[in-house]
């Protein structure tokens, strides 16, 4: 069958203005932590190239700061000066040089300031002096100085995009920026021309549009990207968008649909929608809005699979998708795609968690299936060794599994060992709490190229580096993980205490009063709460911590917590807990000492985290041989640290 019957839409071009996209892929603009002093560099180069070199059509680069006062964080790139024109240009020809049409995001946050550079508040401005919820901003009221100034600083940016040879300019008037505050009527209560009725409100908008238009001519696409839905009660929906639409189309040569918005908590888990979200969810809401539109549209909203695009394209909800974690996760799915290998393509699993999640932590973007994302300059070229090493990993979880397949692909001779029965340790689990089943990916998909590579896998066998040496390995990978740890507890009774990893595999719930001990913040002690209050369980959730799901990428948390709250699950917050008796378990507070006791408790389950399946004593016994421990054997940590320890130490060899 040939690729043309599989997706003969996805993978047919299309015409944004004057430029023809080769395909529907879209690489939509998103923050990497790449740049640096607001600059482009090599890192974010390689970055892009990598996705253009694999066949995607349509590349849209991360957000560039048109005015000084759009620095919403210290990582992004800025298109405010002439000197940033030939950053833009080695970035355009690098992409181009492989057919990748490349778009620009011109941005100005308005209130969503997240940080500054210096660490001090930064004065924040708005259509009004109306309080951002999230990042908690007081904004200064724009006069109209400012707004000419800002109106001036779009067509300028455009045009240094224009000179760098970058095809178009994509508006972000999406999630409650500058513009979107503007257009909200619950934002902008302004007296003047750019406030009150809808034409009012719109303007300062349309006088963007134009100003770039002028400065700049047809040549160069202009496109809007705009949420159809704020999915905020104080938010604009999807009937003040398509009224944007209606009203703008001529002025535009597409528009780029999301949903969301910063502002809110709720509204900004739809920036980056995690895996309790469906795949491409925003279907019916594109649908809606496109109904009378003749404007070309991407939409995003989870679109992870080829033939999920394909099927967007098809139902008219949109002429192109944006794929964006789909091709953080595997730079190489158009190619796949193209060569009908549908099989190979290593899909994302919405987890949040090295994509958005290091953005939100200052970190350069990666992926926790596949480090080399973020990382191209480093590992993009993994290379063929010139001795080839007997090379045995002892543990098939995704430590194991990954060290594995890159040790392989370098040209090692290597066996995989694994004593239990089934591939994937602790991430099997993991798939079992409520709305984690999409994790199970990261296990199908390393299973996957587990198969295509040249690995020797024999399950159900425990082996010891001593006998693999015997046996003429000459390098061993330990990556056999960690088992739960228990905290040291004072025993004034007969309370069940269950450990919560035991639930995932348990035929039966525990009922009645059960306490939930989160020392960790991670997903296991919120899925468990959630899991036990599904079947009819009392659940409080003590947790050692500032709030639920601290160590959870915040758009995870987020959603968690929702689910938590609707379930009526109680929450202590800065617990620890230091013992229990029959029927009772006591806590201190954390920041104050003073005890907190539960009674009336039935059950009480430990989610602590885990503790090395290794131990010092087998440290000493391996001295001087080339053992390397990986994984939770090494530290317990997360799947991300997991699966970076087996890429790190297979490139090691």
């Amino acid at each position: 069958m040939s690729t043309q019957k599989l997706f003969p839409t996805l993978f047919s071009p299309f015409k944004i203005g004057q430029h023809t996209i080769p395909n529907r892929i879209v690489f939509t603009g998103h923050d990497t932590c790449l740049p640096e002093n607001g600059t482009v560099n090599d890192s974010l180069i390689a970055y892009l190239e990598k996705r253009a070199r694999n066949g995607t059509g349509l590349i849209v680069l991360q957000v560039s700061g048109v005015h000084e006062t759009a620095r919403y964080t210290s990582h992004l790139l800025m298109a405010n000066e002439d000197e940033c024109i030939p950053g833009y240009k080695r970035l355009a020809e690098a992409c181009k040089r492989h057919g990748s049409v490349v778009f620009a995001q011109l941005l100005h946050p308005g209130r969503e300031i997240m940080e500054s550079a210096d660490g001090l508040k930064p004065v924040a401005y708005s259509a009004s002096s109306t309080p951002q919820e999230r990042f908690h901003v007081m904004p200064r009221a724009l006069n109209q100085s400012m707004i000419n100034e800002i109106i001036t600083s779009f067509g300028d940016a455009a045009k240094r995009m224009q000179q760098a040879g970058i095809q178009g300019v994509e508006i972000l008037a999406s999630h409650g920026y500058l513009p979107a505050q503007f257009l909200s009527p619950k934002v902008n209560n302004r007296n003047d021309k750019y406030g009150g009725s809808f034409a009012n409100r719109i303007r300062f908008l349309e006088e963007i549009i134009i100003e770039i238009r002028c400065r700049t001519g047809d040549e160069l696409a202009i496109g809007l990207r705009i949420s159809c839905d704020e999915r905020d009660e104080d938010g604009m929906s999807e009937w003040d968008a398509i009224e944007a639409l209606k009203h703008l189309e001529s002025k535009l040569d597409y528009a780029s649909i999301v949903a969301g918005t910063s502002a809110s908590l709720g509204g900004a888990i739809h920036i980056v929608p995690p895996m309790t979200h469906e795949n491409a969810y925003l279907q019916k809401e594109s649908l809606a809005l496109r109904a009378g539109l003749s404007l070309p549209l991407i939409l995003t909203g989870r679109i992870n699979q080829p033939h999920e695009a394909e099927a967007v394209i098809r139902s008219g909800a949109a002429d192109l998708c944006g794929m964006t974690r789909a091709l953080i996760c595997d730079p190489e799915m158009p190619n796949k795609a193209m060569k009908d290998d549908a099989d190979g393509i290593r899909a994302c699993i919405g987890c949040n968690q090295a994509c958005i999640g290091r953005f939100h932590r200052g970190l350069p973007i990666s992926c926790i299936q596949y480090p080399e994302s973020g990382r191209e300059l480093q590992y993009d070229n993994i290379g063929t060794v010139v001795h080839p090493r007997r090379v045995a990993v002892i543990g098939g979880g995704p430590a194991g599994m990954k060290a594995a397949v890159v040790a392989a692909g370098r040209g090692h001779h290597v066996t995989l060992y694994e004593a239990s029965s089934r591939l994937g340790g602790q991430a099997n689990l993991a798939q079992l709490l409520p709305h984690r089943a999409e994790f199970g990916g990261l296990v199908t998909n390393l299973q996957e190229e587990l198969k295509r590579s040249q690995v020797e896998v024999i399950m159900q066998k425990n082996v010891m580096p001593e006998e693999l040496f015997e046996a003429g390995y000459e390098q061993i990978l330990m990556a056999i993980g960690a088992k739960p740890y228990s905290p040291p507890l004072e025993c004034m009774g007969s309370l069940s205490v269950i450990q919560a990893i035991e639930l995932l595999s348990a035929n039966t719930l525990p009922g009645g009063h059960v306490v939930v001990y989160d020392s960790k913040g991670d997903w296991i002690g919120v899925g468990i709460a959630e899991m036990l209050a599904k079947s009819g369980a009392k659940v409080t959730l003590a947790v050692n911590g500032l709030h639920v799901g601290e160590a959870l990428q915040s758009y995870v948390r987020d959603s968690s917590a929702a689910r938590i709250h609707n379930l009526g699950i109680e929450i202590i917050t800065y617990a620890r807990a230091f013992g229990f008796d029959d029927d009772t378990v006591y806590f201190h507070h954390t920041a104050g000492g003073e005890p907190i006791i539960l009674n009336g408790v039935d059950h009480l389950v430990l989610s602590c985290g885990g503790m090395p399946n290794t131990s010092p004593e087998d440290e000493d016994c391996w001295k001087g041989l080339p053992v390397t421990l990986i994984g939770d054997c090494l530290a317990p940590r997360t799947a991300e640290e997991a699966v970076y320890d087996g890429l790190k130490s297979a490139m090691d060899i």
